[in-house]
């Protein structure tokens, strides 16, 4: 295989195997709706095989930043459905990163009295609100009886995402927001069914993607993990409970038959990530992580020697909104701005140059 090779993956259809990572980038309105830089951004980038789009709220309580989409009311289902029709326009698919942010949030951010967890903890470290920095707040511990009010979140969101012509939807499983929360030993201290035991702490990921994958069809389903990334507190430090909890997670995974797994960590050939894959049984897109900019020659050497079906790429993509384009002619890339990842204008946004207006400066 290659990475301009295409690939199914369920009911998506890649031109090449290239795609772009979920990116938080702060870009949405007050509301929680997308404007209309957004739309530029993404049209941008459709020419990877695949974007996940930026982890987006499925519920008020699960807003992380400010800056942050959501899709829960009409007027942010509309605006992703202008992101959805100029990507397909350009020729492109995406799907949806839904992401409820779990304890890693704050009243002043999502307008919400509380933030919730598995167990009544906070994360460490303190967050940017409107008012000033802060102290990540206390958890509310979720009930057994509130927690299928919050799958529902999921799936009605996940409903919302195609409705707004979005190709699919992505769980987000990982970077100790809500959903990896529940899988920790460390954030997740419950004595009921939803912890203790690994089987029992990879109830609620499982729960969650199956709801999902039942709301918009399996086959337009994946989820994102990280085992080990031992992120805002959610650690997994212990090698052997990681390799059962993910297990866990990976053995009720594959009855669903989903579209993908997409899975960061820092090690993607080794043992875990690869024994993940093989026990969820679905196709792999794998990423690096937060620390090392994946190269043009590592997203080769993953697909060409078989440890993953496409490869997520981050900082690269940001800075080339052509990226597949210049990874085939081996052009030069344009160096990211991370001092503007995060904001509210165009600037580092979407005015990196792209391929054909580089040449013409020349």
């Amino acid at each position: 295989m290659s990475l301009n090779e295409p690939a199914v993956f369920g009911a998506l259809h890649l031109p090449n195997r290239v795609v772009m990572a979920p990116l938080t980038r702060t870009r949405a309105d007050a509301d929680g709706v997308p404007t209309d830089v957004m739309v530029e951004y993404y049209r941008q980038r459709a020419g990877v095989g695949l974007i996940i789009t930026e982890g987006t709220w499925p519920a008020a309580e699960g807003k992380s930043y400010p800056g942050q989409p959501g899709i829960v009311t009409p007027t942010q289902i509309e605006g992703w459905r202008r992101i959805a029709d100029a990507v397909h326009e350009a020729g492109g698919s995406i799907v949806m990163q839904l992401m409820h942010g779990g304890r890693v949030g704050h009243p002043a951010i999502s307008g919400e009295p509380r933030v919730v967890g598995p167990s009544a903890l906070a994360a460490p470290g303190q967050t940017r609100t409107p008012e000033g920095k802060s102290d990540l707040p206390v958890a509310h511990a979720l009930t057994a009886e509130e927690i299928p009010g919050v799958i529902e979140q999921f799936a009605q969101a996940a409903r919302n995402a195609i409705a707004a012509g979005l190709d699919g939807v992505e769980v987000h499983g990982a970077n100790g927001y809500l959903v990896h929360e529940f899988l920790s030993p460390v954030s997740n201290v419950r004595d009921d069914q939803y912890g203790g035991s690994p089987e029992n702490r990879a109830r609620f990921a499982i729960e969650v993607t199956a709801a999902v994958a039942a709301a918009v069809g399996a086959d337009r389903t994946g989820i994102r993990l990280s085992p080990q990334h031992n992120i805002q507190g959610v650690l997994e430090e212990d090698d052997a409970d990681a390799r059962a909890t993910y297990t866990a997670v990976a053995e009720g995974l594959a009855p669903l038959g989903l579209a993908f797994v997409d899975v960061l960590q820092a090690e993607p050939t080794g043992e875990l990530v690869q024994h993940l894959r093989r026990t969820a049984g679905a196709p792999l897109i794998v990423n690096t992580g937060f620390g090392v900019e994946t190269t043009r020659a590592e997203a080769q050497s993953l697909v060409a020697d078989g440890w993953a079906d496409a490869v997520a790429v981050g900082r690269p993509v940001i800075a080339n909104p052509d990226l597949v384009a210049r990874w085939e002619q081996d052009a030069e890339l344009n160096p990211p701005r991370p001092e503007l990842f995060y904001g509210s204008t165009a600037e580092g946004y979407t005015d990196y140059p792209a391929l054909e207006t580089v040449g013409a400066d020349a």
